[in-house]
Protein backbone atom coordinates (compact mmCIF):
# COMPACT_ATOMS: atom_id res chain seq x y z
CA UNK A 1 0.00 0.00 0.00
CA UNK A 2 1.51 3.03 -0.76
CA UNK A 3 -1.00 5.77 -1.12
CA UNK A 4 -4.35 7.14 0.63
CA UNK A 5 -6.25 6.05 -2.56
CA UNK A 6 -4.89 2.84 -2.57
CA UNK A 7 -6.13 2.32 1.30
CA UNK A 8 -9.30 3.91 0.04
CA UNK A 9 -9.80 1.65 -2.89
CA UNK A 10 -9.26 -1.45 -0.45
CA UNK A 11 -11.36 -0.36 1.94
CA UNK A 12 -14.39 -0.09 -0.96
CA UNK A 13 -13.54 -3.44 -2.15
CA UNK A 14 -13.69 -4.67 1.78
CA UNK A 15 -17.48 -2.40 2.59
CA UNK A 16 -19.49 -5.92 0.49
CA UNK A 17 -17.17 -8.51 1.73
CA UNK A 18 -16.98 -7.48 5.63
CA UNK A 19 -20.29 -7.24 7.44
CA UNK A 20 -19.22 -4.36 9.79
CA UNK A 21 -23.06 -3.84 11.47
CA UNK A 22 -24.58 -3.87 14.95
CA UNK A 23 -23.83 -7.59 16.53
CA UNK A 24 -27.17 -7.06 18.13
CA UNK A 25 -28.65 -9.25 15.32
CA UNK A 26 -25.88 -11.48 14.98
CA UNK A 27 -24.91 -14.35 17.03
CA UNK A 28 -21.20 -14.49 16.00
CA UNK A 29 -18.71 -12.02 15.85
CA UNK A 30 -15.39 -13.08 13.90
CA UNK A 31 -12.71 -10.96 15.08
CA UNK A 32 -9.14 -10.63 13.47
CA UNK A 33 -6.48 -8.87 15.09
CA UNK A 34 -5.17 -6.16 12.81
CA UNK A 35 -2.66 -3.91 14.49
CA UNK A 36 1.09 -3.86 12.97
CA UNK A 37 2.52 -7.52 14.41
CA UNK A 38 -0.99 -8.85 12.93
CA UNK A 39 -0.49 -7.31 9.43
CA UNK A 40 3.10 -8.43 9.30
CA UNK A 41 2.42 -11.72 9.91
CA UNK A 42 -0.36 -12.00 7.81
CA UNK A 43 -3.40 -10.88 9.19
CA UNK A 44 -4.89 -9.24 5.85
CA UNK A 45 -5.35 -12.13 4.08
CA UNK A 46 -6.54 -13.91 6.89
CA UNK A 47 -9.56 -11.11 7.16
CA UNK A 48 -10.14 -11.53 3.16
CA UNK A 49 -10.53 -15.46 3.71
CA UNK A 50 -12.99 -15.06 6.64
CA UNK A 51 -14.52 -12.21 4.56
CA UNK A 52 -14.95 -14.38 1.62
CA UNK A 53 -15.70 -17.51 3.24
CA UNK A 54 -19.05 -16.31 4.85
CA UNK A 55 -20.29 -14.73 2.23
CA UNK A 56 -19.66 -17.69 -0.28
CA UNK A 57 -21.45 -19.62 2.66
CA UNK A 58 -24.32 -17.56 2.86
CA UNK A 59 -23.59 -16.27 6.74
CA UNK A 60 -23.86 -13.25 6.52
CA UNK A 61 -27.22 -12.71 8.11
CA UNK A 62 -25.98 -14.18 11.38
CA UNK A 63 -22.10 -13.85 11.16
CA UNK A 64 -20.01 -10.35 11.21
CA UNK A 65 -16.84 -10.15 10.45
CA UNK A 66 -14.38 -7.27 12.13
CA UNK A 67 -11.18 -6.36 12.63
CA UNK A 68 -9.22 -4.81 15.83
CA UNK A 69 -6.07 -3.55 17.25
CA UNK A 70 -3.40 -5.39 18.90
CA UNK A 71 -5.09 -8.47 21.16
CA UNK A 72 -2.08 -8.73 23.05
CA UNK A 73 -0.35 -12.22 22.05
CA UNK A 74 2.06 -11.10 19.29
CA UNK A 75 4.05 -14.13 19.53
CA UNK A 76 0.86 -15.83 18.01
CA UNK A 77 0.01 -13.94 15.28
CA UNK A 78 -2.13 -13.85 12.98
CA UNK A 79 -4.74 -14.43 15.60
CA UNK A 80 -8.26 -14.43 15.38
CA UNK A 81 -11.50 -14.52 18.09
CA UNK A 82 -14.57 -15.86 17.61
CA UNK A 83 -17.50 -14.99 19.41
CA UNK A 84 -21.06 -16.33 20.22
CA UNK A 85 -23.58 -15.51 21.88
CA UNK A 86 -23.87 -17.62 25.22
CA UNK A 87 -20.60 -19.31 24.93
CA UNK A 88 -16.96 -18.70 25.74
CA UNK A 89 -14.31 -16.33 23.28
CA UNK A 90 -12.57 -19.41 21.03
CA UNK A 91 -8.81 -17.69 20.05
CA UNK A 92 -7.39 -19.30 16.98
CA UNK A 93 -3.74 -18.41 16.67
CA UNK A 94 -1.03 -18.86 13.69
CA UNK A 95 -3.80 -18.43 11.07
CA UNK A 96 -3.64 -18.23 7.47
CA UNK A 97 -6.15 -18.20 5.20
CA UNK A 98 -6.52 -22.02 4.86
CA UNK A 99 -7.25 -22.44 7.99
CA UNK A 100 -9.71 -19.74 8.22
CA UNK A 101 -11.71 -21.15 5.90
CA UNK A 102 -12.01 -24.50 7.66
CA UNK A 103 -13.00 -22.51 10.58
CA UNK A 104 -15.81 -21.02 8.93
CA UNK A 105 -17.06 -24.13 7.94
CA UNK A 106 -16.74 -26.58 10.72
CA UNK A 107 -17.28 -23.87 13.76
CA UNK A 108 -19.23 -21.10 12.38
CA UNK A 109 -21.48 -23.33 9.89
CA UNK A 110 -20.69 -26.52 11.53
CA UNK A 111 -21.08 -25.68 15.35
CA UNK A 112 -17.52 -27.60 15.92
CA UNK A 113 -14.81 -25.50 17.50
CA UNK A 114 -11.82 -26.87 15.75
CA UNK A 115 -9.23 -27.29 18.06
CA UNK A 116 -6.23 -27.76 16.86
CA UNK A 117 -6.43 -24.41 15.84
CA UNK A 118 -6.67 -22.67 18.82
CA UNK A 119 -4.59 -20.84 21.66
CA UNK A 120 -4.89 -23.66 24.51
CA UNK A 121 -3.51 -26.84 21.59
CA UNK A 122 -0.82 -24.21 20.68
CA UNK A 123 0.84 -23.78 24.08
CA UNK A 124 -0.01 -27.66 24.83
CA UNK A 125 1.39 -29.07 22.22
CA UNK A 126 5.18 -27.18 23.03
Amino acid sequence: MKSLAELEAIREKMKGKVAIRDTADNTVRVVVGMATCGIAAGARPVLNALAEAVDKQQLSDHVTVTQTGCIGICQFEPVVEVFEQGKEKVTYVKMSPEKARKIVEEHIKGGKVVTEYTIGAYKDAK
